[in-house]
């Protein structure tokens, strides 16, 4: 497989878009993409010989294709990476400082391809250059390189027990890790995943999402230049019923970790359940609120609620998709959001002033409209938006629904889109009761400038991570996880060793 050469590219671009000197970022079309399954440190074809097309999701083309894995090319990824971790194998041999050097020039060599990489981000997913450039391929550098320092400071301790013993724990590698991740943040998610997993001693097979392979593929190359060993890790191409379901119920997989909808989290525990017992950790759906309380700053939490539900064109399991508003300002947020969503711009991702990009697919397209469609006719207001944005690709313009009520599909449901349902609320009690009722358990925003109130409210929510007068703060330092259905286990953070 060639690879492209991104020198000249990479130095050009790193220039020009740190200083915003030009306003568009040309497609890395005609560059050559890894396309193969990455098994063992080296490129093959799926034993079927069958691919898959993905798509740029701004025109709805065909970029290329990719090498689909089933059931077969699971069992020989997951042979490479239990070889790699035999006893007497360099990888278990390793110091545990080196395994730290070689997340580190991992980290490095995606900083020196960073151009690249986000470019790639934005064809193949869609989301805006800019955020790609500066979110997601800055926040995936700063994960491996977090983790990468927790290598060799990851230890036990002993322990003075009654009697005349010595006693002490000593943590472990968990052994083979199947790891499956989402779409809205292959690149980011692909950190969350690995970095932890190798900082430990653990090998890795992985399946990225069928609509988002090329940038997880292209850190591959990366993975085999740092010099990590063979079978270390191993990264698959293919659909969740087959490549991801094999390595749910793979009885040599030690654990699995998984990022997506609640529904499939329910299939990856089922099947967990009735093979080996492999440990999981789900990181499922949400349906977050952000509570606005009347003597909230309005014009930051009209920003912050915004940016928290259109962030990444709605895509988001953390997005705050329900926005409570106290009664006596509810008419003011209101007309502030609607100007808000208004005027954000959507268009082209790589043009840098592009706010908000397609959405990832038709599938995903068509959800979204109709979730649309069931608002109106459940009797909310649509405020703006509601359609397509263009006459090609997957975009939908900035969404805003009014007079929502709770038992709405649109106030229950993931919609997983840009569509804000705001809700009104009277007293405290009440809008913690009504937070609190939902399946979900991921997220939640306050806005106050009363410290009683939202410590109060931080307590009383049942979300994994609540965010008071900001929103989708995240970093690699915090970890993340949710209650209820909307997952099991940390990631991030020391918690999620």
């Amino acid at each position: 497989m060639l690879r492209f050469q991104t020198s000249c590219y990479r130095s050009y671009f790193r220039y020009f878009v740190s200083h915003y000197s030009v306003t568009k970022v040309e497609k890395p079309l005609e560059k050559v993409y890894y396309t193969k399954l990455f098994i063992n440190n080296e490129w093959h074809n799926a034993v079927s010989g069958k691919t898959f097309p993905t798509l740029d999701p701004s025109t709805g083309t065909i970029i290329t294709e990719v090498a689909e894995a089933d059931k077969v090319d699971v069992d020989l990824a997951v042979g490479a990476a239990k070889c790699a971790f035999k006893l007497g194998s360099p990888w278990r041999c390793m110091d545990a400082s080196q395994r730290g050097q070689l997340l580190n020039c991992l980290a490095d060599l995606i900083e020196r391809d960073k151009v690249y990489l986000a470019s790639l981000e934005t064809l193949d997913n869609g989301k805006p250059f800019s955020m790609a450039y500066h979110m997601d391929v800055g926040e995936t550098m700063k994960i491996y390189r977090y983790f990468a320092g927790f290598a060799d400071k990851w230890h036990g301790k002993t322990i003075p027990m009654d009697g005349n013993y010595f006693c002490y724990t000593r943590h472990e590698p968990v052994g083979v890790c199947g790891q499956i991740i989402p779409w809205n943040f292959p690149l980011v998610m692909q950190s969350w995943k690995l970095a932890p997993a190798l900082a430990t001693g653990n090998t890795v097979v992985m399946k990225v999402a069928e609509q988002t392979p090329l940038s997880a593929l292209y850190v591959a190359s990366l993975i085999k230049e740092a010099g990590f060993p063979p079978g270390v890790v191993n990264i698959l191409t293919g659909y969740g019923p087959t490549a991801g379901a094999a390595i749910a119920r793979h009885m040599d997989i030690d654990k699995v970790a998984f990022t997506g909808s609640t529904k499939v989290g329910h299939l990856i525990q089922q099947a967990a359940g009735e093979s080996n017992l492999k440990r999981v950790t789900l990181e499922l759906g949400g349906k977050s609120p952000c509570i606005v309380l009347a003597d909230a700053d309005l014009g930051q939490a009209v920003k912050q609620c915004h940016e928290a539900l259109f962030f990444n064109m709605g895509q988001c399991c953390s997005a705050g998709s329900r926005t409570y508003v106290e009664e006596s300002i509810y008419n003011e947020f209101l007309e502030w959001t609607i100007e808000k969503a208004k005027t954000r711009r959507v268009g082209d991702p790589f043009e840098l002033d592009t706010e908000h990009g397609p959405q990832i697919d038709k599938e995903q397209f068509d959800k979204i409209l109709d979730y649309i469609k069931i608002g109106k006719k459940e009797g909310a207001k649509l405020m703006c938006g509601g359609e397509r944005h263009g006459d090609k690709g997957f975009f939908i313009k900035p969404t805003v629904f009014a007079d929502v009520q709770d038992n709405m599909r649109i106030a229950k449901e993931e919609i997983f889109g840009p569509v804000q349902t705001v809700l009104k609320f009277r007293k405290l009690e009440e809008v913690i009761a009504r937070a609190n009722h939902s399946k979900y358990g991921l997220a939640a925003g306050i806005f106050t400038k009363d410290l009683d109130k939202a410590m109060h409210l931080t307590q009383a929510l049942q979300a994994g991570t609540v965010w008071v007068n900001t929103y989708n703060a995240m970093s690699c330092q915090t970890p993340f996880g949710g209650y209820k259905e909307s997952g099991n286990g940390k990631e991030l953070g020391e918690d999620g060793l």
